[in-house]
Protein backbone atom coordinates (compact mmCIF):
# COMPACT_ATOMS: atom_id res chain seq x y z
CA UNK A 1 0.00 0.00 0.00
CA UNK A 2 1.50 3.08 -1.11
CA UNK A 3 1.06 6.04 1.32
CA UNK A 4 0.83 9.22 0.12
CA UNK A 5 2.38 11.99 1.69
CA UNK A 6 0.52 15.15 2.07
CA UNK A 7 1.57 17.95 -0.03
CA UNK A 8 2.62 21.53 2.32
CA UNK A 9 1.58 24.56 0.61
CA UNK A 10 4.50 26.51 -0.33
CA UNK A 11 4.16 30.29 1.02
CA UNK A 12 4.49 32.85 -1.87
CA UNK A 13 5.46 36.21 -1.49
CA UNK A 14 2.97 38.50 -3.27
CA UNK A 15 4.99 40.85 -5.74
CA UNK A 16 1.69 42.16 -7.01
CA UNK A 17 2.88 45.92 -5.46
CA UNK A 18 6.14 45.11 -5.71
CA UNK A 19 6.63 47.84 -8.50
CA UNK A 20 4.70 50.53 -6.42
CA UNK A 21 7.09 50.20 -3.66
CA UNK A 22 9.83 50.45 -5.73
CA UNK A 23 8.60 53.65 -7.41
CA UNK A 24 7.46 54.85 -3.97
CA UNK A 25 11.34 54.80 -2.99
CA UNK A 26 12.82 55.96 -6.06
CA UNK A 27 10.91 58.84 -5.47
CA UNK A 28 11.40 59.61 -1.89
CA UNK A 29 15.30 59.01 -2.45
CA UNK A 30 14.75 61.86 -5.28
CA UNK A 31 12.98 64.05 -3.29
CA UNK A 32 15.16 63.99 -0.23
CA UNK A 33 18.52 63.27 -1.70
CA UNK A 34 20.89 66.89 -1.85
CA UNK A 35 23.51 67.09 -4.31
CA UNK A 36 27.20 68.86 -3.88
CA UNK A 37 27.77 71.08 -6.68
CA UNK A 38 31.17 72.62 -6.86
CA UNK A 39 31.36 76.22 -6.45
CA UNK A 40 33.88 76.82 -8.78
CA UNK A 41 35.70 80.73 -8.82
CA UNK A 42 33.35 83.09 -8.10
CA UNK A 43 34.14 86.12 -10.00
CA UNK A 44 31.27 89.45 -11.36
CA UNK A 45 32.43 89.88 -15.11
CA UNK A 46 31.91 92.86 -16.34
CA UNK A 47 28.63 93.45 -19.21
CA UNK A 48 29.22 93.57 -22.64
CA UNK A 49 31.56 96.05 -23.97
CA UNK A 50 31.98 97.75 -20.98
CA UNK A 51 35.70 99.27 -21.01
CA UNK A 52 37.77 101.50 -18.95
CA UNK A 53 40.78 103.27 -19.29
CA UNK A 54 42.66 102.37 -16.19
CA UNK A 55 46.02 103.91 -15.11
CA UNK A 56 49.55 102.15 -15.76
CA UNK A 57 50.30 102.92 -11.60
CA UNK A 58 47.22 100.93 -10.62
CA UNK A 59 47.51 97.71 -12.47
CA UNK A 60 49.70 94.86 -11.27
CA UNK A 61 50.45 91.91 -13.97
CA UNK A 62 50.76 88.21 -12.57
CA UNK A 63 52.75 86.12 -14.83
CA UNK A 64 52.60 82.22 -14.95
CA UNK A 65 54.80 80.67 -17.10
CA UNK A 66 54.05 76.95 -18.06
CA UNK A 67 56.11 75.42 -15.01
CA UNK A 68 54.26 77.18 -12.59
CA UNK A 69 56.99 80.28 -11.70
CA UNK A 70 55.26 83.57 -11.36
CA UNK A 71 56.68 87.07 -11.63
CA UNK A 72 54.84 89.88 -10.46
CA UNK A 73 55.29 93.66 -11.02
CA UNK A 74 54.11 96.26 -13.28
CA UNK A 75 56.62 98.18 -15.66
CA UNK A 76 60.22 97.72 -14.64
CA UNK A 77 59.24 96.18 -11.38
CA UNK A 78 59.21 92.71 -11.87
CA UNK A 79 59.91 90.03 -9.05
CA UNK A 80 60.00 86.57 -9.34
CA UNK A 81 57.74 84.83 -6.14
CA UNK A 82 56.88 81.58 -5.18
CA UNK A 83 53.07 80.70 -5.22
CA UNK A 84 53.06 80.33 -1.18
CA UNK A 85 54.20 84.10 -1.11
CA UNK A 86 51.42 85.58 -3.41
CA UNK A 87 49.43 86.43 -0.68
CA UNK A 88 51.63 88.27 1.14
CA UNK A 89 53.17 90.32 -2.31
CA UNK A 90 49.30 91.17 -3.04
CA UNK A 91 48.64 92.49 0.40
CA UNK A 92 51.54 94.56 0.12
CA UNK A 93 50.44 95.73 -3.26
CA UNK A 94 47.01 96.37 -1.85
CA UNK A 95 48.50 98.34 0.96
CA UNK A 96 50.03 101.03 -1.36
CA UNK A 97 47.22 101.08 -3.69
CA UNK A 98 43.79 99.99 -2.45
CA UNK A 99 42.34 100.91 -6.31
CA UNK A 100 45.35 98.07 -7.51
CA UNK A 101 43.83 95.76 -10.31
CA UNK A 102 45.99 92.45 -10.69
CA UNK A 103 45.84 91.37 -14.07
CA UNK A 104 46.81 87.71 -14.21
CA UNK A 105 48.26 85.85 -17.36
CA UNK A 106 49.15 82.49 -17.78
CA UNK A 107 50.85 80.67 -20.47
CA UNK A 108 48.46 77.96 -22.90
CA UNK A 109 50.48 75.16 -21.16
CA UNK A 110 49.92 76.21 -17.37
CA UNK A 111 48.42 73.62 -15.59
CA UNK A 112 44.93 74.44 -14.35
CA UNK A 113 45.91 73.58 -10.64
CA UNK A 114 48.20 76.61 -10.92
CA UNK A 115 46.14 78.71 -12.30
CA UNK A 116 43.33 78.21 -9.20
CA UNK A 117 46.32 78.32 -6.75
CA UNK A 118 46.77 81.63 -7.86
CA UNK A 119 43.29 82.67 -7.92
CA UNK A 120 42.51 81.42 -4.69
CA UNK A 121 45.93 83.18 -3.34
CA UNK A 122 43.98 86.89 -4.91
CA UNK A 123 41.13 85.74 -2.93
CA UNK A 124 42.68 85.35 0.27
CA UNK A 125 44.69 88.60 0.20
CA UNK A 126 40.90 90.61 -0.24
CA UNK A 127 41.87 91.23 -3.94
CA UNK A 128 38.68 92.35 -5.32
CA UNK A 129 39.42 93.65 -8.35
CA UNK A 130 40.73 91.00 -10.64
CA UNK A 131 41.71 90.59 -14.43
CA UNK A 132 42.15 87.88 -16.57
CA UNK A 133 44.28 87.84 -19.76
CA UNK A 134 44.64 86.22 -22.70
CA UNK A 135 46.84 83.26 -22.72
CA UNK A 136 50.35 83.46 -24.50
CA UNK A 137 51.16 80.90 -27.12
Amino acid sequence: MLIKKKKRPQGEIPTASLPDIVFMLLIFFLVTTTLDVDKGIGLVLPAKGQETEVSKNNITNIFVNATGKLAVGSGDDITLIEIRDLKQEIQKRLVANDKMIFSVKTDSRTKYQTYVNVMDKLKQANARRISIADTEG
